[in-house]
């Protein structure tokens, strides 16, 4: 089969870690084309793919006339998503989407249904998906092991200096929607909610703690009802130093599975217990980064090739968004909010 054709638009922080990916993807797919507004920074990616150099522009025009580009990742900031994704799927692109889908849960169903309606492929990159760990927790949670479900904790205590927010606008409603939410912590909601099933209704508030200037939170915490029945709690900081490590845990009739990255535990209730160990370290460099792209990637390949569902649709990253929805409008009203 021939190589599929792909694009990169954006240049931003985790461009790099897409042409590590696309770079050991080379006999399924080649990086033709770079847009970004910041040539500098599209000549650098251009030169480290480990392939022929694409070409790097900041005109879109140039991906939309090419049929032999097939696919777009899109990694740009979320406040220009709506008509860059009209217009790649209108020229016929397949779209692979860096988290979040857009600013809001308005915003997001948007851009679902404008690639639903060109009948465009959608996939969002939710990595933590692709953890060896996961795995096992699905397996373990699919297979009923765990007996019902009775308590979900979930925590996200995660460390951003200042300088990471007086760049680029960083933690604004209009660049990035929101701020330890729907940046940060969305990683861990659609791996939870993945694992638990939806949520029915939430208590939350939100706050920006006066270890950050800026304009959104740095700080969330909910209460959660499940629709299975099940309670439990979510708290998200990136004002949590040291950075410390997404959880998940689940509590069930028969033991309790503990998910922290590259470690899975299962503690049963006669004392035994069962441990996974990642065979990749998700630790934020460059090389675990890649892996876990690699296969987001590879999952977008196969969707594309022979009609798999994406790992993560449109349609189910939609999930968190109503989450994160939810945990804003029970902050502002102080009462609890039905999930949508």
């Amino acid at each position: 089969m021939a190589r599929l054709g792909v694009a990169l638009i954006g240049a931003g922080m985790i461009a790099k870690t897409h042409v590590s990916g696309l770079s050991a993807l080379q006999s399924r797919c080649q990086l033709r084309v770079i847009v970004s507004t910041r040539p500098e920074r599209a000549e650098y990616l251009s030169s480290i793919y480990q392939g022929p150099p694409p070409k790097y522009t900041n005109d879109l025009s140039v991906v939309l006339n090419d049929p032999n580009i097939h696919f777009a990742i899109v990694a740009t900031p979320p406040n220009i998503r709506i008509d860059l994704i009209d217009s790649l799927t209108k020229a016929g692109k397949h779209i692979l989407l860096e988290k979040p889908v857009a600013r809001d849960l308005d915003e997001a169903t948007q851009v679902v249904d404008i690639c639903y309606r060109a009948k465009a492929k959608l996939a969002v990159l939710f990595q933590h998906r692709m953890w060896d760990t996961t795995q096992h927790a699905n397996e373990f949670v699919g297979s009923g092991e765990l007996g019902k479900i009775g308590l979900v904790e979930i925590a996200v205590p995660l460390w951003r200096p200042q300088s990471y927010y007086d760049e680029l606008e960083r933690g604004t409603y209009a660049r990035d929607g929101g701020g330890v939410l729907i940046t940060q912590a969305i990683h861990t909601i659609d791996l939870a909610l993945s694992l638990t099933g939806p949520i029915s209704r939430l208590q939350a508030m939100v706050a920006t703690s006066s270890l950050h200037e800026m304009e959104s939170e740095d700080f969330a915490v909910a209460g959660l009802h499940f629709a299975s029945g099940a309670v439990g709690s979510f708290v998200a900081s990136t004002a949590s130093y040291p950075h410390g490590r997404e959880s998940i845990v689940l509590h069930g009739e028969h033991g309790s599975l503990h998910l922290r990255s590259a470690e899975l535990n299962v503690f049963w209730r006669d004392g035994s217990r069962k441990d996974h160990k990642s065979t990749v370290e998700p630790d934020g460099s460059l090389e675990s980064k890649s892996v876990f792209h690699k296969r987001m990637i590879e999952n977008f390949l196969d969707c594309i090739e022979h009609g798999i569902a994406p790992k993560v649709s449109g349609s189910d990253a939609l999930a968190s968004h109503r989450f994160i929805e939810a945990i804003q409008a029970s902050s502002r009203t102080g009462c609890s909010v039905e999930v949508i």
